[in-house]
């Protein structure tokens, strides 16, 4: 490894100039990897819903579909736009007067219901499938194509519409969302560190390493938007320490000797084994993730854990080099930290340990009692921006046709016509259903199918099924539309065991059910893993317990506030920000525990060895807090995609509030435990009398 590590150090400009080459590859793989905008993508295979909207593509060739509304058009010209619509690439086809009848059926002779269903006052209706999925780029780009053909008369809702605006209003931002992280961090590094260039160097390295990690990402396929989006920042805030860590190592070693290289060397080699440890709680708590169900959390837990790793061997291969390049440089820039002494914080401490243990044995229950009863929301388009065309569309739709979510039926197309009737009268009966829809329903009890020609039946009917359309005037992950729809598949496998109930709202259903078994699971595999990282490096029975304790206390008492203040956060929230929270800042936690074992060893009596422990690591966990909360807070106030805003702003707040516990709490832990922790850790045995 010394070997190897003077190499590196003195083929400094050689390894520089490869990690750059290595960004034209990444560069590559980066736009070449897919991102994926719809969030319902990511449910289990094997789900009946997920099934049904693969058998929908299969029998019918249509993957996604959208509901138009058009105002103050003659039929003609509704006719015309339909028209229009077919031609469209990826369009599989429009149903509305014109295109479910060819013409052949005259307008007087449909169901008065069923007329009501495509029209209301000066406003019509039609649905448009497509050849591919929701999120598709063809799907996306076919939306667009019908929003520039259909002009300002034409609201296009549903589904596939939001993740068309999705994706544009990430696309926007994306890059700002980079520029602001990066911006704040250098200016929180410009505070708390010793040279106005260093922040650069280390911003530019770590800028490289995620790179090479979102060029990696080709290898997978594709990611999701929100991985994307937060991924770059995430990365900065977790590893920004691993590069401080360094320059402080290399600093001290410049101390001990006067070759610059040989210092470097050393810097290395203390750098990798201090990190390591911390690296591994960090990729554990996003490893967990990769457990969950839902395979979102999949999607960012690998994307995030090759994160990681990149930065630590950037830290070690990358940083070095640039450091010794530009060593001169540094120096000429160097100035004194900005940031005050913070090492009275010890004394603080340890003078008011047991009220600050009070304190700590009062945030339990509010904490914990928040953090269980935070509510979420599953409908994203509810909380995009009000002014996008897709939400303008659905409320359009909402309040002109009573109609919020529409299911989709998958019935077998062996089952009697008779039975479908009847099936259908029971399901307009049931709460919130305006309409139930099929071909059946369309023709009436006296009009035989073979009136239709087989293009235009095979718009509804397979081999194997007949498809469906059931309006609701519930909105979606509402608890009014769950029970509706578990009403609808009882009826449903009434009349026909193998029929399926699809879309939008069921998927959702399924994908609550998911999210809140994930979120035991996940949460359990983060603990032990973390658990178990301290319990070797420790040595210790009773640190693991009180270090995941301590920074539990801090998640909970992020995710409380939202409770407490009455905000709903996106499903993902409280997931994603346990383990990240708890995977990416228990390393404060470990830090401080371990200053306190070198000093008890060393012969300090327990408050002695908890002040200096203190005051040692405080500006470390400092710096580090302040730079992850730099690289996310601002990120939060300025996204208005709820669900990227939410999870910075909580993982912002959660940095936070990590700092202030394992500063302030932890410390009053260690002294009021002190007893114990000898006892059940075999370096401070020895220690048990002092």
């Amino acid at each position: 490894m010394k070997g190897f590590t003077r190499w590196l150090v003195k083929h400094r400009a050689l390894v520089i100039i490869v990690c750059l080459l290595l960004l034209i590859p990444s560069w590559l793989g980066m736009t070449a990897t897919r991102t994926k905008y719809d969030l319902l993508y990511y449910l289990p295979q094997d789900l009946e819903t997920v099934r049904g909207q693969n058998i929908l593509l299969e029998d019918f060739g249509k993957g996604a579909f959208s509901l138009l509304v058009t105002e103050g058009m003659t039929v003609r010209e509704q006719e015309n736009l339909e028209a229009a619509v077919r031609e469209i690439p990826h369009v599989d086809a429009v149903i509305g007067y014109a295109s479910a009848t060819k013409g052949l059926i005259p307008v007087e002779i449909i169901p008065e219901n069923i007329r009501q269903m495509f029209s209301r006052g000066d406003c019509m209706l039609s649905a448009v499938f497509f050849d591919e999925g929701s999120s598709s780029e063809e799907t996306m780009e076919a939306i667009q194509q019908i929003r520039k053909v259909a002009g300002e008369k034409c609201f296009v809702s549903g589904l596939s519409a939001v993740v068309t605006d999705t994706k544009q209003l990430v696309e926007d931002q994306e890059a700002i969302y980079v520029g602001i992280a990066v911006a704040l961090c250098a200016v929180v590094l410009m505070i708390t560190m010793d040279s106005f260039l260093l922040p650069l160097i280390f911003l530019a390295c770590i800028g490289v390493s995620v790179l090479w990690n979102m060029g990696t990402n080709y290898f997978m396929g594709e990611i999701s938007y929100i991985t994307k989006a937060v991924a770059a920042v995430l990365q900065l805030g977790v590893t920004l320490d691993y590069s401080i860590f360094l320059w402080h190592s290399y600093k001290e070693q410049k101390s001990l000797t006067q070759d610059k290289d040989e210092a470097m060397v050393a810097a290395i080699h203390q750098t990798f084994t201090s990190i390591l440890g911390s690296s591994l709680t960090t990729i554990a708590g996003f490893v967990s993730i990769c457990f969950m169900s839902f395979t979102l959390g999949k999607d960012l837990g690998i994307v995030m854990s090759k994160g990681v790793v990149l930065g630590l061997l950037n830290t070690v291969v990358l940083l070095p080099c640039v450091i010794r390049v530009l060593d001169t440089a540094i120096e000429k820039t160097s100035h004194k930290p900005i940031l005050p002494n913070v090492g009275g914080i010890g004394h603080f401490v340890v003078k008011h340990y047991k009220a600050l243990c009070v304190i700590l044995a009062l945030m339990i229950f509010p904490a914990f009692y928040g953090y269980g009863n935070v509510k979420v929301y599953y409908d994203m388009s509810k909380v995009m921006p009000q002014d996008l065309q897709s939400v303008i569309a659905n409320k359009k739709l909402e309040e002109t046709f009573d109609m919020s979510t529409t299911h989709l039926l998958l019935v077998d197309s062996d089952v009697s016509q008779k039975d479908v009737r009847k099936m259908t009268d029971e399901m307009k009966q049931v709460d919130g259903v305006t309409e139930v829809f099929g071909l059946d329903s369309f023709l009436g009890a006296d009009i035989p199918e073979s009136i239709l020609p087989p293009e235009a039946l095979s718009l509804v009917k397979s081999d194997r099924y007949q498809l469906m359309l059931i309006n609701s005037s519930y909105v979606i992950s509402s608890d009014e539309v769950n029970r509706q729809i578990d009403t609808l598949n009882g009826i449903l496998k009434k009349y026909d065991k193998g029929g399926m109930l699809i879309g939008e709202a069921p998927c959702t259903k399924d994908l609550i059910a998911c999210t809140d078994h994930d979120f035991t699971v996940v949460s359990l595999i983060s603990i032990i893993a973390i658990f178990v990282i301290i319990l070797l490096v420790q040595k210790s029975i009773s640190l693991p317990v009180l270090l995941v304790a301590v920074i539990e206390l801090a998640i909970a008492a992020n995710l409380c506030i939202p409770y407490f203040t009455g905000t709903e956060l996106p499903f993902v929230g409280p997931i994603l920000i346990s383990t990240i929270q708890l995977g990416a800042t228990v390393d404060y936690a470990i830090l401080m525990t371990t200053r306190y074992k070198q000093n008890r060893i060393s012969g300090l009596g327990k408050k002695e060895a908890v002040e200096k422990a203190v005051s040692s690591a405080a500006q470390s966990i400092l710096v580090s807090g302040l730079g992850f909360f730099a690289a996310t807070y601002g990120v939060g106030l300025y996204s208005n995609v709820d669900i990227i805003s939410s999870m910075c702003r909580l993982i912002a707040r959660g940095a936070l509030l990590s700092v202030a516990v394992v500063l302030l709490l932890l410390p009053a832990v260690l002294l009021l435990l002190d007893k114990l922790i000898v006892h059940t850790t075999l370096d401070l045995r020895k220690c048990a009398d002092q």
